[in-house]
């Protein structure tokens, strides 16, 4: 029932993680969206205020006003202007230099200011078309029969100079101006198509077409004609913009995940720690039963069957019993010693101990007791001497032996070498049933490898953590490897 939970658990958080990434995704994919519907409506905006400063410069270079009261035909402001007016392809000029008293009641307006006056009375304007008339007649002042269908009853002149292209070059320098306003990095070209037909191209070899574009909607576009925009590589823009949104929803997404796996880390963690609490309670229970038993059992054949109180079945009952006492008292202070592990009550004393005798002797008991197991020794020559507590070292490689003995295969290998300045022994058997997942668990306090309700082996999962914290007590390391076979090292400062 406990797993079952678990496992819905493990669905759950699954579930809670994949719909946290899932609407984190889309929130970005709605932002990106946004983003690049704002950046194209940049792009209309700049590519409309560039044609406006573009047409607006230019009808300041090439548009003037006249306004004056009177006949224009015998006003002598009218000589001074036309002396001084030049009409080249540049544009208008020469007027800045005219002395406002020699005007005679005309007022000059120009650009936008000049167009401005179209709105009055009696206003005619004057356009490219009639640029060859306006010249000559301009020229020639006096030339009455040229003036009198013009000007004769107009009492405002608007002289504008259009032109049906553009100039690139200029062209592109309003383009880019606005596009840096708004600190937008685009590639782009674009199409200007005049009202004949004719187009003025620039760059679209360069640029994919069918891509985006933007239509220009300038009032001050000449009459017919069409400016299109292409542009592309809008994307890195749009990701860029919403950088730190995405970083902060990465975030958010990093830590809700980091948060469910550390819980899920906890249930985990207290599952097995329950586990191995049911685990250890049912090895005590099976480690104490034995004693216990065998000594109630030598009680009562000293009640019951020693009426004759013959000394030596006496003398048997009373030392079968007091070895299962003693047996019971090791266990017991097994249990109590492992508490002292973890602080620092535990004092070593340190001497000079001979590594090569020291796991001789170990060696040599554990093949008297598993005869069916093959040791393997290997070591140098000369012996290696180490400072170390000679009790607590013992037993801690004793328990690696001992290990190897209960659960290794039948070849079991120790090599002791001194490598710089350490010492490095292992222990290694030709067994191959432990996993990695157990390995990581096998020097936990109280972990023994799962065998379910069997209980072949006897122990309560506390000699190998004892030997890693022995170990690294001396200083050293310790840790295992599953593959090929399983192996111990452990390695110690020497020197």
């Amino acid at each position: 029932m406990q797993n079952k939970k678990y496992t819905y658990l493990i669905y759950f958080i699954a579930a809670v993680i994949a719909a946290t990434l899932a609407i984190q995704v889309y929130w970005n994919f709605k932002n990106y969206q946004a983003g690049k519907q704002q950046l194209i409506n940049e792009v209309q905006s700049s590519l409309d205020l560039a044609i406006d400063n573009y047409f607006i410069d230019l009808a300041e270079k090439n548009t003037v006003g006249l306004a004056y009261d009177g006949d224009i035909l015998n006003n002598k402001g009218l000589d001074t202007i036309t002396k001084r007016l030049d009409f080249s392809t540049d544009g208008l000029s020469g007027l800045d230099s005219i002395n406002p008293e020699d005007l005679h009641e005309i007022k000059i307006f120009r650009g936008l200011r000049a167009l401005n006056i179209d709105t009055l009375a009696s206003s005619i304007k004057i356009t490219s078309d009639d640029r060859k008339d306006v010249v000559e007649s301009f020229l020639n002042p006096r030339n009455t029969d040229s003036l009198k269908g013009k000007f004769a009853l107009a009492n405002r002149i608007i002289i504008s100079i259009t032109t049906d292209s553009i100039e690139i070059p200029e062209m592109n320098r309003y383009i880019r101006e606005q596009l840096d306003q708004k600190k937008l990095d685009l590639d782009y070209a674009y199409r200007f198509l005049k009202k004949n037909g004719t187009n003025q191209p620039y760059n679209l070899n360069k640029i994919d077409t069918t891509a985006l574009q933007a239509e220009a909607k300038s009032a001050y576009l000449p009459n017919k004609s069409n400016f299109t925009l292409y542009y592309s590589n809008i994307a890195g823009t749009v990701w860029q913009r919403n950088l730190l949104g995405i970083l902060l929803s990465a975030l958010l997404v990093a830590s809700v995940i980091a948060c469910l796996l550390f819980l899920l880390n906890i249930i985990k963690r207290q599952k097995q720690l329950a586990e191995v609490k049911n685990d250890l309670i049912s090895n005590i229970t099976h480690e104490f039963k034995t004693p216990i038993a065998t000594i109630s059992v030598a009680l009562e054949g000293i009640k019951n069957f020693n009426t004759k109180n013959d000394p030596v079945k006496t003398g048997n009952y009373v030392n079968t019993s007091a070895n299962q006492l003693n047996k019971l008292s090791m266990m017991v202070e097994k249990l109590l010693e492992t508490a002292t592990l973890d602080g620092d009550d535990l004092s070593l004393n340190i001497e000079a101990i001979n590594l090569n005798e020291l796991l001789q002797n170990l060696i040599n008991k554990h093949q008297t007791l598993a005869p069916q197991k093959n040791f393997r020794f290997q070591h140098p020559e000369n012996g290696i001497i180490l400072n170390a507590d000679p009790f607590h070292l013992e037993n801690a490689l004793n328990n690696l032996l001992d290990n190897a003995v209960k659960y290794g295969g039948e070849i079991i290998s120790v090599t002791l070498k001194s490598v710089a300045k350490e010492v490095i022994i292992e222990v290694a058997d030709s067994g191959n049933t432990l996993g990695r997942a157990e390995a990581k668990q096998l020097f936990e306090k109280f972990y023994r490898v799962p065998k379910g309700n069997t209980h072949d082996v006897k122990g309560f999962g506390i000699g190998l953590y004892y030997t890693k914290k022995i170990i690294e007590k001396h200083g050293g390391s310790i840790n295992v490897a599953t593959a090929p076979q399983t192996t111990f090292k452990i390695e110690l400062p020497h020197g």
